[in-house]
This record gives structure tokens, C-alpha cells and sequence, in this order.
């Protein structure tokens, strides 16, 4: 497997939890329904701050925006910071608790055109297909275990390639990324 893209970022929780609770804030909105769902459970079970899980989610979107801009090497960025399209680019847990780079909308589109060598829906040995036409929902395996499934280039699923790995210990949430060939 070789590496085509790594990023790396750590938040400050207090900070970030700051940030959350200033008055006018948009901070949540960069987050998906699905991530501040997640959130909410987590904290819940947990019995501790959302602002730790926000934190450590919005460290694997940074991480990724970094492994995907190192990923693209000479190309032109197809965004800017104030531009990019955070809430379609969801760090989500699977049913074990596994965290998940997915992305949805304008990212998927993007991010699959950019790095695809052939094309925007033939896929390449360097990026996989990612499948259009379909709708993303939720179904249970035959273990009772919840997944996601998603197929659409509206909300596609776990981006093949991408990793990512989050840790969050006292006051700091970190997060890489490795886009992979």
C-alpha cells in the first residue's frame, strides 16, 4: 500500500468549547445531523461533554482536508477554506465504534475526480469507484449489528483508501488521516 496523502491535527478541547458556546457561533452547523447525533449519544453514554467528541470529529476533518491536499500534490485545491463543504465531510462511527471518513455532495465529487486518473466514475488503481444512484440508510445485519449503507453520490459510504484514526486524552483531541493508493 503506498501513501499518497497524510494529515495529522490536534484541537484544544477547552478551546473548542469555548468556541462552541459563543453566542452567533456557526461552529455546530459544520457539522452533520449524523455527527451531532453520534455526539449526543456518545456524550450521553459517556456521561461527559459533547465538546470533547465535536472536538476530536473536527480534528479528522482538518486531518483529512490536510491528507487530501498533500494527496493532490501540484493540482489546484478544488476549495478554499471558506468554501469547503465541512458538513459533507462526516467523521462517523460504524456499529463497533470505528471511525469513518464519509463524504457526500460537491466533497465526494470533488475529492473522487481529483484523485481518480481516468476520470470522474471509472476509478482507477489509485482511487476506487465510488458508485452513484442510490440512498443511504441504515440496515442491520444478520448479527443484529447497525450499518450504514450508502451508495449514492448524494451520501456515499466509507471512502476506500481513506483512513483515519482518533484519540482525544484530557485537554487535546487529535486525528490522522491516510489517503492510500
Amino acid at each position: 500500500m503506498g501513501v499518497r496523502g497524510l494529515g495529522h491535527d490536534v484541537v484544544d478541547v477547552a478551546a473548542f468549547a469555548t468556541q462552541l458556546a459563543e453566542p452567533g457561533t456557526r461552529m455546530r452547523s459544520l457539522f452533520s445531523v449524523r455527527e451531532l447525533r453520534q455526539v449526543s449519544e456518545r456524550a450521553r453514554v459517556k456521561n461527559d461533554s459533547e465538546a470533547v467528541h465535536l472536538a476530536v470529529k473536527w480534528a479528522g476533518k482538518e486531518a483529512f482536508l490536510k491528507a487530501w491536499c498533500e494527496a493532490l500534490g501540484e493540482k489546484p485545491y478544488p476549495f478554499t477554506l471558506d468554501d469547503f463543504p465541512w458538513r459533507e465531510v462526516e467523521i462517523l462511527d460504524d456499529s463497533r465504534g470505528v471511525p469513518h471518513v464519509m463524504l457526500s455532495g460537491r466533497a465526494m465529487r470533488e475529492f473522487r475526480d481529483s484523485l481518480a486518473g481516468d476520470g470522474p466514475s471509472t476509478g482507477s488503481p489509485s482511487m476506487p469507484r465510488i458508485s452513484d444512484g442510490g440512498v443511504a440508510d441504515r440496515y442491520t445485519d444478520g448479527n443484529g449489528a447497525q450499518h450504514l449503507r450508502a451508495d449514492s453520490a448524494d451520501c456515499a459510504g466509507p471512502i476506500p483508501g481513506v483512513h483515519i484514526s482518533l484519540s482525544h486524552d484530557g485537554p487535546i483531541a487529535s486525528a490522522v488521516v491516510m489517503i492510500a493508493v
